[in-house]
């Protein structure tokens, strides 16, 4: 008796095991997206894998929000793109005495000359706003000529409800843009390597000068989930997959965070905007980070890159009307891989390809030509290549010799049957005479 209720005992343990595994493992795409609408807390979201651009996951991504000093990630790149590091630049009284009161800045002193690297450091990592406007009036000449330059370059990148009026994110009700545009503007800065460096910079000192003879400047940088988690747990959101970029925070705006991560050779990027803190048994949460690290969580636990097809991989043989009959047969081979970002739900699923061959395609044809394009339409992204020539195809062109040869035959058959016809003519009519009556 005792035997049989340890073993039900176990069995009922074992299905219960089952049970936890199937729910936590077997759950669809839907089911887990659906888990982690119901977590989120902030106002506007959006997660985007880098490469392809693919949103995984968006709320109220493409409204219009104020980006506060997430706006800094343009002046940043920017800055590298017209500016050398070690060029200096020199604070006028308008940068420094425009910041309203309190607006974060670097300390920077009016007349104080530092190296763009510097202010770099200071506009992205404590967020200097006196910073931001030196290098404004350093690039362009005036804050109001660099915002012409944010908007257009922000334009380029592809960005459609966003305009800048300033370059730190000072509240502005012209200011404003949405996760998604700003999704574009970082993951075309993450591409420069030097913005790379600075947004995983944990801290930095600004150097003396003549105008601030101490080094005392000691900035960390305000994105939590690339420091190191020494400190209090209360304050702890550290990401080990982090790779930077920008906070922000107005009271208009909210508490703001452009992150990106990398794992297992996937990038995301992630824009959280309008989060609120709340205090749960007397210790802040700050939901810019825990909504950023559910995200990325969604994102590598239910996405994964998968090769559709393979380089040179032979798709179908078609045949080319024009071609010598020995060499009709033209196989169509895939010109580079096709690689997918699929869901959990798509890592199975057979995809039918789209193949557009080149208008009025005939021999000759030589091996390696682009005779065409194959693509694959998947979870709402399109995939395409070219398709090479496998082999090549010779035109087929009609012996000219053995044309003559037959057009002669044909000559002299007509010459023999207009000669034959006439000599029997003649001959009707000489009988024809023999018996007319004279």
């Amino acid at each position: 008796m005792r035997q049989l209720k340890k073993t039900s005992i176990i069995f009922i343990f074992l299905i219960l095991v089952l049970s936890f595994v199937t729910s936590s493992f077997g759950a669809s795409l839907s089911e887990k997206t659906s888990e982690l609408e119901s977590t989120m807390n902030s106002e506007a979201v959006l997660i985007m894998e880098t490469s392809t651009g693919k949103v995984v996951y968006e709320k109220n991504g493409y409204q219009i929000k104020y980006p506060a000093s997430t706006t800094k990630i343009m002046t940043a790149i920017l800055t590298l793109e017209n500016c050398n590091l070690d060029e200096t630049a020199t604070a006028s009284e308008n940068a420094i005495t425009s910041i309203p009161s309190g607006y974060q800045t670097a300390n920077i002193q009016i007349g104080e000359t530092l190296s763009v690297e510097s202010l770099l450091y200071a506009l992205m990592l404590p967020s200097a706003n006196d910073s931001a406007v030196v290098l404004a009036e350093h690039v362009a000449g005036s804050v109001e000529s660099f915002s012409d330059m944010m908007n257009k370059k922000a334009e380029e990148l592809g960005c459609k409800n966003t305009h800048f009026v300033n370059p730190n994110g000072i509240h502005n009700e012209n200011h404003y843009s949405t996760a998604y545009d700003l999704a574009l503007i970082t993951n075309y800065a993450m591409q420069n390597e030097e913005f790379r460096k600075i947004v995983t910079t944990t801290s930095f000192t600004l150097p003396a000068t003549s105008a601030y003879p101490s080094e005392t400047r000691t900035y960390m940088n305000t994105n939590n989930l690339i420091i190191p988690d020494y400190r209090d747990k209360s304050d702890n959101y550290y990401y080990q997959y982090a790779t930077g970029v920008k906070t922000g925070f107005t009271s208009q705006a909210k508490n703001c965070l452009v992150s990106t991560a990398e794992k297992n050779g996937m990038q995301y990027t992630c824009v959280v905007l309008g989060a609120s803190i709340d205090y749960v048994n007397g210790e802040s949460v700050s939901h810019r980070y825990v909504d950023s690290i559910a995200l990325f969580n969604y994102a590598f636990d239910n996405f994964s890159f998968r090769k559709i097809k393979s380089e040179k991989n032979n798709i179908k043989t078609i045949e080319i009307d024009n071609a010598k009959k020995d060499s009709k047969n033209l196989d169509l081979l895939i010109a580079s891989d096709i690689t997918a970002l699929v869901s959990i739900d798509g890592k199975n699923t057979a995809f039918e390809p789209n193949i557009q061959l080149n208008e009025n395609l005939k021999a000759p044809i030589s091996k390696g030509d682009v005779v065409g394009t194959i693509s694959y339409d998947i979870e709402g992204l399109r995939y395409t290549t070219d398709l090479i020539a496998g082999n090549s195809v010779e035109e087929y062109k009609p012996n000219h010799i053995g044309m003559y040869i037959v057009l002669v035959i044909i000559i002299i058959v007509i010459v023999f049957l207009i000669k034959k016809y006439i000599n029997q003519k003649n001959r009707f009519k000489k009988r024809r005479n023999k018996y007319v009556v004279k």
